[in-house]
């Protein structure tokens, strides 16, 4: 069982790690370079990048991220008395709680009612600044969650092959 919860949990850190990235370009220059331009040509763009992000690389990171994060923490979970348990089933609540859950709960409906939004529209600068505001918020806990769980996934590797 031992490798198999070092490849887990492997596969756990590196889908977090670059989740994490994605979102952390997002929280530090994506957005503040959107907002750095009329409301149109961002609301133009952010539309732009919520349809190319549905693709096999992304979500396929992405959600199997979360699925690999349930494996490792049952598989954690089967070894109650090992050190890296609560490192494992950290990472995992973290990247599902925080990174997931927030992206569908948070950012999703967030990205739905920005696409029905016309850039030339005459409320669209309101809806957008709207947006920007709400949906950078729910970015940042996202980032720092795939994050914490990076570091988490990283934690339960050192101490499961020490354990």
């Amino acid at each position: 069982m031992s490798q198999l919860v070092m490849i887990t949990a492997s596969m756990a850190l590196l889908g977090s790690a670059l989740v994490a990235g994605v979102f952390f370009a997002f929280s530090s220059f994506v957005m503040k370079a959107l907002a750095a331009v009329p409301s149109s040509q961002g609301i133009a763009a952010m539309q732009s990048i919520n349809v190319v992000v549905i693709n096999r690389s992304f979500l396929g990171t992405f959600f199997g991220t979360a699925g690999i994060s349930l494996v490792i923490a049952g598989l954690a979970i089967i070894e109650p008395d090992s050190p890296a348990t609560a490192f494992f089933v950290g990472g995992a609540i973290f990247y599902i709680v925080g990174t997931f859950i927030v992206t569908v709960l948070g950012n999703v409906p967030l990205n739905n009612q920005l696409a029905r939004v016309l850039a030339n529209d005459a409320t669209s600068d309101r809806i957008w600044k709207h947006y920007l505001a709400r949906w950078t918020m729910w970015n940042h806990i996202r980032t720092v969650s795939a994050v914490f769980a990076t570091l988490a996934f990283i934690a339960g590797l050192l101490k499961y092959g020490t354990g």
